[in-house]
């Protein structure tokens, strides 16, 4: 186990020096943690880089696994900050003042993964969609045919729109929906609601009928298994 460890670890240590040495100057940004690769590219570079990936000798990425896309609103945020909870305490609200505009630097981003077969390696690319209008990075489509789909699926749950791509449309939506699921200011009961309406024989949409809600968690300000008697009995009762 160990020598296999050792083995991963030079073998991800060769792919940092080669990715230093054939991408300098194209702004990227090398992240490492145990086991793993992350290449953060500008969305400007982000063709150029992926050609010098896929075909150059030290390299060889010529196999897309995957690419999805990510919403980074709020992230880090916590809606509760707590240190424990029970069946009984306070309930309080919740802070939604959370930056949601589309135009939000760095919310949206696309992450692609990348196998090379020639020197069994993997990477995780990431680019952050320009800020300027609807999310957009450019389709890397002419460069691995795989993620022809795979770009479908973020521009359908995300709105992230893909230039050059040759037929981007939704994949996993309805005719007519409204929206992207996955991106967080979409509301949890969506836009509509469907049924089946007998007397016209087909389904129709509807305006959602269920009222939008937040549900809070009781939580206590203080763990009451540290407390004394007394004063746990006093928070049990919402003192």
């Amino acid at each position: 186990m160990a020598t296999e460890s050792l083995t991963r670890d030079i073998r991800l240590a060769g792919l940092e020096q080669a990715l230093s040495r054939h991408l300098s100057g194209q702004g990227c940004e090398t992240l490492s943690a145990p086991g793993e690769v992350t290449l953060v590219v500008p969305a400007a570079h982000l063709l150029p880089v992926c050609r010098v990936l896929r075909d150059h000798a030290d390299l060889r990425f010529e196999q897309l696994i995957d690419v999805c896309g990510l919403d980074y609103a709020a992230y880090g945020k916590g809606e509760w900050e707590t240190e424990s909870a029970s069946t009984f305490g306070f309930g309080r609200g919740v802070d939604r003042d959370l930056d949601l505009a589309i135009t939000a630097p760095r919310r949206f981003a696309v992450v692609y993964h990348l196998l090379s077969l020639a020197h069994n390696r993997r990477l995780r690319l990431r680019v952050y969609a320009d800020g300027e209008g609807e999310p957009m990075v450019d389709s890397v489509v002419p460069i691995w045919a795989a993620a022809n789909w795979f770009e479908r699926e973020a521009f359908d749950l995300f709105g992230i729109l893909f230039r050059g791509h040759p037929d981007l449309r939704r994949i996993l939506t309805d005719y007519g929906f409204v929206g992207h699921p996955f991106r967080k200011d979409f509301p949890v009961s969506g836009q509509v609601e469907m049924r089946y309406d007998p007397a016209q024989g087909r389904v129709v949409y509807e305006p959602v009928s269920i009222a939008p809600r937040i549900l809070v968690p009781k939580v206590i300000r203080e763990d009451s298994r540290y407390l004394g008697p007394d004063h746990a009995g006093a928070v049990g009762k919402g003192a």
